[in-house]
């Protein structure tokens, strides 16, 4: 079964650089898999971006899903080091195993 991938805006982020889970997409992706929000859970979100070439290649990152009390809403801290495009996850994937 594949991991759902939850669309998230990367530009919306609370005080502590962690994704605020309160756009259409997100919730919409949200319902969609059956996902309730729990702190602790781990998902891989992604947004839209483009190659150098102008094809579609999102751009990927897991993170933990905490609530912000503070906000009143869901978050999602990410390691922003770990961002990856869709593409580098084909290309290692495509890679011979090594013995």
């Amino acid at each position: 079964m594949d991991i759902p991938r939850i669309y998230a805006d990367f530009q919306n982020l609370d005080d502590f650089n962690r994704l605020k889970l309160t756009c259409a997409g997100t919730v919409n992706d949200l319902a969609r898999y059956g996902i309730q929000l729990r702190d602790g859970l781990v998902l891989t979100f992604c947004t839209d971006d483009a190659d150098d070439q102008g094809q579609p290649d999102e751009l990927r990152v897991e993170g933990v899903v905490r609530y912000n009390a503070e906000e009143k809403c869901w978050v999602a801290a990410v390691d922003w080091s770990a961002l990856r495009h869709a593409s580098e996850e084909r290309a290692s994937s495509e890679q011979p195993a090594r013995p």
